[in-house]
């Protein structure tokens, strides 16, 4: 979980091939509408993450009903949002936050070319990110750390070390 361009996609594919199970893009499952409404440089309201979030959700459930586990890379901003994914996972959800200061997220955002995320939506997520609650038990990693590392960690805290 995280704002666009922390890293999230990159994180998830390596998880996903460690663990040899599926990975799902959270962007995938947004609706057309809410993606030309990102294009365009708006920001998403709740009433328009609903949806999307069912979807990813039911999805997920259906990955890990069927083959035990999934890595999803979402957003996952808000607790509410969190709260509504992890009722959709009948088996659980664990959380990872990556952070990382709003400088080096522009500087992502401005050089990932074809993504219909702009760079002037960042402040908008970084107002709307609310940080994991204790009871969440989400891990918290610094998205600077490269791909492997935070990969690395990851795998350690999800076998119990």
């Amino acid at each position: 979980m995280g704002v666009s361009g922390c890293g999230k996609s990159t994180l998830g594919a390596l998880l996903a091939e460690a663990l040899d199970c599926a990975f799902l893009e959270g962007d995938a499952y947004h609706s057309p509408e809410a993606v030309a409404k990102m294009r365009a440089g708006h920001a998403l309201t709740d009433e328009d993450r609903w949806p999307w979030l069912d979807r990813l959700g039911r999805a997920a459930d259906e990955a890990v009903c069927e083959n035990g586990r999934v890595i999803v890379a979402c957003s996952a901003l808000r607790l509410v949002y969190r709260d509504r994914l992890r009722a959709a996972i009948e088996a659980g959800a664990r959380f990872v936050l990556l952070e990382a200061s709003r400088d080096d997220l522009f500087t992502r955002l401005e050089n990932r070319p074809g993504h219909y995320m702009p760079a002037s939506l960042l402040d908008s997520q970084l107002a709307t990110l609310e940080a994991p609650l204790d009871r969440e038990q989400a891990v918290v990693l610094p998205s600077e750390q490269p791909p492997e590392i935070l990969r690395d960690s990851v795998l350690r805290m999800l076998r119990g070390g």
